[in-house]
């Protein structure tokens, strides 16, 4: 309860009400594209997700202003019902053109996708298989399948291929995964898992941090990798690359017609709030439209990771912008810390599910960090190599 008496008959401080929720950090404020305020001192931000720094855009900001000024904040009701705001529509028709894909799906929460294009399938499947590390929103929608649900080794197709040949012919499998692991920016060896899976088996691609990123046009994982979508559904965020919020499940026409007759979730759920579809309608048209702020960002992350391994700090040999480092021990963690916030960067020290048992580092490269950011993370980063 908000504001209960203390012992004393104070009020709980609001920073004693947020202590009170547990192992949520300090809160941060995000002052531009790179920088945050942490108790008073400005850092260099390599956190969040925001990897072309969209969210701070001034046109992507203005078409959400523009959008609520015209339509308000919120439908208010499911799209089954009163809630088909023409919007959503415009939207799914983008990124289906933007993704090459049949049809989109526009869901209010990327991780609620994976759920939603899992409850659109019925009762034909007969074993889930999954990465050992996939993404929770991935777990969370297969124990909704009904039917048992294996873990195989990380990024191991002939883990993969064990596990598929104790289930015999007669299995009809659903593999879900990442495309790009969250954890330490890895990417899935999708082309060998397609090699191993039963003709009929089914693929959800997560492509939470593939999506707007990866591939000639951005597309993700499968055009990173030149895969068709055949018996692949590809499910995005839009709170990452694109800056906005939502996500979107792109599949076929006759599954997306499934989703909306059979999910629950889709059925009983609230869609995004208007000023974010016409905030993230802008930010497909900057994606597409300025291929150099991808190229930046490719380039950034290149830049950071050729150091790393210079110093004989494995980093994944990929394009993602992601780089996580874990410190041996609880002192290398500590003078890691010490050494960022001499150089004025921020600690992105987390504990987050699936990754290791303890906090580590998790740095998210942007298209729009500069070379002196850069060059002050290499600076403090290379230092482990000698300090553990």
């Amino acid at each position: 309860m908000s504001g209960k008496p203390s012992k004393g008959g104070m009020a709980d401080s609001p920073a004693a009400q947020h202590r009170s929720l547990g192992r949520l950090p300090d809160p941060l404020q995000q002052v531009d594209g790179t920088w945050v305020l942490h108790r008073g001192r400005k850092l260099t931000y390599f956190g969040g997700c925001d990897y072309l720094r969209l969210a701070c855009h001034a046109a992507v900001r203005a078409a959400a202003t523009t959008a609520m000024a015209q339509f308000g904040l919120n439908v208010a009701a499911s799209r089954l019902t009163t809630g088909n705001h023409r919007l959503y529509i415009q939207l799914e028709d983008r990124l289906a053109s933007f993704f090459g894909a049949e049809q989109a799906v526009l869901v209010p929460t990327g991780y609620v996708g994976n759920l939603m294009a899992i409850q659109a399938l019925g009762n034909g499947v007969t074993h889930a298989i999954l990465d050992e590390q996939s993404h929770p929103s991935l777990v969370d929608a297969a124990r909704n399948l009904g039917c048992p649900a294996i873990a195989f080794k990380h990024l191991d197709p002939s883990s993969l291929a064990r596990a598929l040949k104790r289930l015999g012919p007669a299995c009809r499998t659903i593999l879900l995964t990442d495309g790009v692991f969250a954890r330490d920016g890895a990417i899935a060896p999708l082309a060998d898992y397609l090699r191993y899976l039963p003709a009929r088996s089914l693929v959800i691609l997560d492509d939470a941090h593939g999506a707007g990123i990866l591939g000639a046009h951005g597309r993700g994982t499968l055009e990173y990798l030149g895969l068709p979508r055949r018996n692949v559904v590809q499910t995005v965020t839009l709170s990452k690359a694109f800056g906005a919020y939502g996500g979107a499940i792109l599949t076929s026409r006759d599954h997306a017609r499934q989703i909306v007759a059979r999910s629950g979730a889709f059925a009983g759920s609230t869609p995004v709030p208007l000023p974010l579809a016409g905030a993230a309608l802008v930010a497909i048209d900057l994606v597409e439209a300025e291929p150099a702020r991808r190229q930046r960002l490719l380039k950034n992350a290149a830049t950071i990771k050729e150091a790393l391994r210079t110093q004989g700090i494995e980093i994944p040999d990929n394009p993602s912008p992601i780089i996580s480092i874990t410190p041996s021990t609880r002192a290398g963690t500590e003078r890691l810390k010490r050494r960022l916030e001499a150089r004025d960067i921020f600690p992105s020290l987390i504990r987050y599910p699936g990754g290791p048992a303890g906090a580590y580092f998790r740095f998210a490269i942007s298209s729009e960090h500069t070379p002196t950011q850069l060059g002050l993370l290499i600076d403090a980063l290379v230092f482990r190599t000698t300090s553990r």
